[in-house]
């Protein structure tokens, strides 16, 4: 049976990397339904998640970014970036600044509001994880930083291969 499952093109679920990519996809698809609790509590779409965060990280790397950077970030035109912004702005999640350094840059930024709301909500998944997480040493930490690192890299890569693919 295992061999036809292989013959199939489906992978031996005794297969390492099988099992690490199944997980891969359970623990996405569960941070995605995490997510949307959030979206539905506000009135969010998927792709206005994506830009808080893509803004949050900026942020949170003392790091402006502009309307632009973030279209190139989530891969979106500049009219659908646009829209997200719009979208974001009207609920109050989102403001548009001038560049202190340079006043023809807009720099996006998430307002006291917008941070607190995503803390409430991220607060006890994080407290969680740090649970679980404290029963691996320095060491083990290190590696999964390492595997999600690269895999993270890995995913970009064929991604960003497969789009160009697509042009």
């Amino acid at each position: 049976m295992a061999g036809e499952e292989v013959a199939l093109g489906r992978p031996n679920p005794d297969d390492s990397d099988a099992v690490l990519i199944r997980l891969l996809r359970q623990l996405n698809v569960e941070t995605d339904r995490f997510a949307e609790m959030f979206g539905e509590a506000h009135g969010l779409y998927r792709t206005d998640l994506n830009a808080l965060v893509v803004i949050m990280d900026a942020m949170h790397r003392d790091d402006a970014i502009s309307p632009g950077e973030l279209a190139q970030a989530l891969q979106l035109s500049p009219s659908a970036t646009t829209a997200v912004l719009d979208r974001l702005a009207n609920a109050g999640h989102v403001e548009r600044c001038r560049s202190a350094s340079d006043g023809r840059r807009t720099e996006l930024r998430l307002p006291e509001a917008t941070l607190r709301l995503g803390e409430e909500l991220f607060r006890p998944l994080g407290a969680e994880l740090g649970t679980v997480w404290s029963s691996f040493d320095a060491a083990e930490r290190d590696t999964i930083v390492r595997f999600l690192t690269v895999s993270i890299r890995a995913t970009t890569t064929v991604r960003t291969r497969l789009l160009e693919d697509d042009e």
